[in-house]
């Protein structure tokens, strides 16, 4: 059984009968003391009631359980929808015997159906009961929709003579676009850190990876994460060298999470880097990464192993961002294949054709005007993915 390492929580994963395959669709994080909270939620204008309830809740600073639900994403349902992510929230802390606001809630999967909450209230007994400190496999399970396979990263960092403990769960495999990305991510750590601290901690490590990759170009209506910090390490995040050695940890967990969210985009067969360099300013850089990546053209040309360099300088024009074409290198892991703005011919087409082959590679746009630079992580589009989402509802 996986371990989340963090000393203080435990974890759970059952199933409850709302996924139509049988699978775990019902997990809970549980700290046994209260924890500091912070949450980055999407930017989609159309927001689950899950969102809604817990950018509420987590103003106040403090959250002791995560009640989490796959199968449906409780989304467009109106205030029925808002009473149900509530009453999620109501019964999770009456079984834990906690006080109700401190008991965060989401949802993941179809839009647009009622929740069964019913199943929620006549399985929460048998949740709590199934809590242990070996239980993040179980959990993350019971978050999955169309991945398939379960993300989770823990990192260990050392202050004051202590080790303290970050431990990321995640799921995301389609309807992934930066803007907060990821469909669901929790994480757990057992420094001592304030709100406000890790808040502003979340916020940078987020910029710097979920909001840096794309399956589909989607932002999905119930993009979540959050952090719980519960102090059971004994390690105080109180300075800011110790907040610059929390960060960099929290960033390396979800920069891996969020990786980890790409290569299982659906359908993917390869994860790829595309990385400019060179740019006036990082905006100019990330927004011009940001248009190739998303690009369907350079999707499907990844997929099919084809070194079409002119379907990404064709997306590197069109982000809105002044470029000068006849400056522009691009190399795909370190072979150059456009210089000036021009195909450097055959030979180098065919070594990079043998790149494109590879599972993960970098693709580099070099615009040589400046000493700025941004990445993003993408996927190629397969067939998989037109068949995933064509019947995803049945």
């Amino acid at each position: 059984m996986e371990k989340s390492g963090c000393r203080g929580f435990k974890t759970a994963g059952i199933q409850c009968g709302i996924k139509k395959n049988g699978g775990h669709d019902l997990g809970l994080i549980y700290s046994e003391v209260p924890a500091t909270v912070a949450g980055v939620f999407t930017r989609n204008l159309v927001a689950a009631a899950p969102v809604k309830l817990d950018r509420e809740r987590i103003k106040n600073g403090v959250c002791q359980a995560i009640i989490v639900n796959s199968g449906n994403a409780n989304c467009c349902t109106g205030d029925d929808g808002m009473k149900k992510a509530e009453k999620m929230a109501q019964v999770t802390a009456e079984a834990l015997g906690l006080p109700a606001e401190t008991v965060c809630v989401a949802s993941t999967g179809v839009i647009g159906q009622p929740l069964p909450i019913e199943k929620i209230e006549g399985n929460i007994s048998r949740l709590v009961s199934a809590l242990n400190e070996d239980g993040i496999g179980d959990f993350s399970k019971a978050i999955l929709t169309t991945d398939l396979v379960m993300k989770l990263v823990t990192r260990t960092g050392h202050a004051d003579g202590k080790a303290f403990t970050i431990t990321g769960v995640a799921k995301g495999s389609g309807m992934i676009r930066p803007d907060m990305a990821t469909m669901l991510c929790f994480v757990m750590t057992d420094a001592d850190i304030d709100a406000d601290r890790l808040q502003k901690t979340l916020l940078h490590a987020t910029e710097r990876s979920f909001n840096r990759i794309t399956v589909d170009g989607d932002t999905s209506t119930n993009d979540t994460i959050l952090v719980l910090a519960n102090k059971q390490a004994g390690v105080r995040i109180d300075t800011a060298e110790k907040e610059t050695l929390f960060q960099t940890h929290l960033t390396d967990v979800l920069l891996e999470l969020a990786k980890m969210v790409v290569r299982d985009g659906e359908g993917a067969t390869k994860l790829v880097e595309i990385g400019v360099v060179n740019a006036q300013s990082a905006e100019a850089a990330h927004e011009i990464a940001n248009t190739i990546a998303n690009s369907n053209l350079v999707k499907t040309a990844l997929f099919g192993e084809d070194a079409n360099w002119g379907r990404i300088i064709a997306a590197a024009g069109r982000a809105g961002v002044p470029i000068d074409p006849d400056r522009i290198d691009i190399r795909f892991n370190g072979i150059q294949m456009v210089k000036g703005g021009m195909g450097c011919g055959q030979a180098l087409e065919n070594q990079v054709t043998a790149v494109l082959k590879q599972k993960e590679f970098r693709i580099e746009v070099d615009l040589n005007m400046g000493a700025s630079e941004a990445s993003v992580f993408t996927c190629d589009f397969s067939y998989d993915y037109v068949k995933i989402n064509a019947d995803y509802r049945s």
